[in-house]
């Protein structure tokens, strides 16, 4: 019999063995300490945007939304780029897509104290532009925003108020 066909079985046995006995160790390690991982994370957007202290209850419902729209209890910003706030947006909200915060965030928000509530938007469940966005806001003091998620789809499914064009902003 060849060495190869003798060795071969040992081989995968072994390292079989030793991958059976990381697992195991690591998962034990990881079980006991404090601040061990989860083995399984929640990444949907409720539980992105709470990974901040600062945006509990972070995400707003449809409904929520319409009466601060209503009211005008809160600031709507789309954080969409600026071609597709053009074509389409939540009437009155301002533009201002994560990308271009440094270049125009002074001029968006140069009217909304940082106590304002806001809302932030863009569109489709896994759209990331609005927790962006929002992450950038508290970052620089405006600590009441909140998202709604997959907000230009769900607000224009609501048959709520849009409009296209720029507005009254003027940061082109």
């Amino acid at each position: 019999m060849p060495l190869t066909k003798k060795i071969f079985p040992t081989i995968v046995w072994q390292s079989g063995t030793i991958l059976v006995l990381a697992i195991v160790l690591s998962l034990t390690v990881n079980h006991f300490r404090r601040d061990g991982l989860p083995l399984v994370g929640d990444w949907s957007p409720k539980a992105q945007l709470n990974s901040l202290p600062t945006l509990e209850d972070a995400i707003v419902s449809l409904e929520e939304a319409r009466a601060l729209f209503l009211t005008h209890g809160a600031v709507f910003i789309d954080a969409r780029p600026r071609e597709l706030f053009l074509a389409g947006h939540i009437q009155g909200a301002l533009n201002l897509p994560p990308a271009d915060i440094e270049g125009i965030f002074p001029q968006v928000l140069q009217d909304v104290p940082p106590d304002s509530l806001i809302i932030a938007y863009c569109d489709g469940e896994s759209c990331t532009l609005s927790k962006e966005l929002a992450f950038e806001l508290a970052a620089r003091g405006y600590l009441h925003v909140r998202v709604l998620v997959n907000g230009w789809t769900v607000w224009q499914d609501g048959k709520l108020p849009v409009e296209t064009g720029d507005g009254d902003q003027d940061h082109a």
